[in-house]
């Protein structure tokens, strides 16, 4: 068996039983042998069900023919190809739009229990590592391409990441095989390339191993990042501890515990945390953070990130998003209590036990209501939410149940959510809050 089959095969190891193989296949070397290898494999090993996929971007008129030189290549090795055209969209990159494009496919076709196969090599995590570089990126970005991720419900494999260009070539060569050039390779005025036919060119002249030299550095970034992940996880253990609101259903954490690091563990805990959520800013605007961990006690502070806000209040970061970042619109009548009211944008409301007497509505807080409390009178409410603690960004969204003009619950609140001698209770299940999960 050639080297390249026996690398192959160890690299793929861990994805031996996966459902099924996809190969994103462009047509080109990469990908063109990388099939072939596994075609070849199948002949000798017990390997998953292998299909190919091919996306048409529609950029360039050389690319309308590789559809049928992918087809071709699939018949002859007896793999089943799917091929989709899709649309990108105008912007500042079109290498990004291009690709986001076809990682949105590569998603909707990568199912539970199923692995997609790419074919990028060490001149490739080379290329990635310098571009990086360049770019200022971090430890995380120094690590380039991962070997494997999560990919839609499946994963996302790259087993030539050891191979050099070379490597490949050479196999393609004695195999025979055929391979599309894309001519927008060879434009230097994209970034990658430049790289490619400018940069390590020169290096490798000067140094032969530097490609992978490069991508051995790429994996060391790859070893420290895991390391930073691990403290960051052991830093935020003791900022998870539990908050009275956690019926809001919102991601939180206590505050005490992550303004107790130094500011490099802050922001690596935070950059951990908040990467589920929103994509980051790099490490020159995180001015934002400072203002809002070094604000006055009775401030309300909100710093504002791509996908959304990080709140603090009572003692804890918040994060919201989607419908908690817009001001919910109030129902009118609750023409049947007996039923769960749907809440535009905010959940739903119930009554637990006996439904109170007289037409009722939900509404929310305008200023200057008052609420006659159990053995203490008139209240005002703004007076009663301040001493329960809640965050000033729930207090718009808290339900308030109306009979008339008379205010008679406010959810969820103890002592302030239930009627007469607790014959009922006014329970508010927020909007669910995974949101912006990535």
């Amino acid at each position: 068996m050639p080297n390249l089959s026996i690398q192959l095969l160890h690299a793929l190891k861990p994805w031996r039983n996966a459902k099924a193989w996809h190969v994103a296949l462009s047509g080109g070397l990469d990908s063109t042998v990388l099939l072939h290898l596994l075609v070849q494999l199948r002949h000798t090993h017990s390997l998953p069900a292998l299909t190919a996929v091919h996306v048409h971007h529609g950029l360039q008129v050389a690319a309308d023919a590789w559809p049928a030189q992918c087809q071709a290549l699939c018949d002859s090795l007896a793999v089943p190809l799917q091929v989709f055209h899709v649309q990108v969209r105008s912007g500042a990159s079109l290498e990004r739009a291009a690709r986001e494009a076809r990682y949105q496919v590569f998603e909707a076709v990568t199912q539970a229990h199923e692995v997609l196969l790419t074919g990028q090599h060490r001149d490739d995590q080379a290329e990635t590592l310098l571009f990086r570089l360049m770019r200022g990126a971090g430890v995380n970005g120094l690590a380039a391409m991962p070997l494997e991720r999560a990919l839609g419900q499946g994963y996302l494999a790259r087993p030539l990441l050891d191979v050099s260009r070379a490597q490949l070539e050479a196999y393609a060569r004695a195999q025979g095989l055929t391979w599309v050039e894309d001519p927008s390779n060879s434009q230097t005025d994209f970034s990658r390339n430049y790289l490619r036919h400018e940069v390590l060119p020169r290096l490798t002249k000067r140094w032969p191993q530097a490609t992978a030299s490069l991508a051995r550095t790429a994996a060391h970034c790859a070893e420290a990042q895991r390391l930073l992940e691990e403290l960051a996880q052991q830093d935020l253990g003791a900022a998870r501890s539990g908050s009275e609101f956690a019926w809001l259903g919102l991601p939180s954490l206590a505050l005490a515990p992550i303004v107790g690091l130094t500011e490099i563990r802050q922001r690596n805990a935070l950059r951990h945390w908040l990467a589920g959520f929103t994509r980051l800013p790099d490490t020159d605007h995180w001015a934002g953070w400072d203002a809002l961990r070094d604000a006055r006690g009775d401030a309300h502070p909100v710093w504002a990130l791509e996908a959304g806000e990080l709140h603090r209040a009572g003692g804890r970061l918040w994060w919201l998003a989607a419908d908690w970042l817009r001001q919910p619109l109030a129902p009118s009548l609750w023409e049947q209590p007996a039923s769960p009211l749907t809440l535009p944008g905010n959940g739903h409301v119930r009554v637990i036990g006996e439904i109170p007497n007289g037409p009722l509505r939900v509404s929310y807080r305008q200023g200057g209501e008052v609420m006659k409390v159990a053995e203490r009178g008139h209240r005002d409410l703004k007076r009663l939410l301040n001493e329960h603690g809640v965050p000033a960004f729930v207090r718009g969204r808290l339900p308030l149940l109306y009979r008339d003009e008379q205010l008679l619950a406010v959810a969820n609140l103890d002592g302030l959510a239930c009627g007469p001698c607790g014959r009922w209770q006014l329970q508010w299940l927020p909007t669910s809050s995974d949101q912006g999960l990535s």
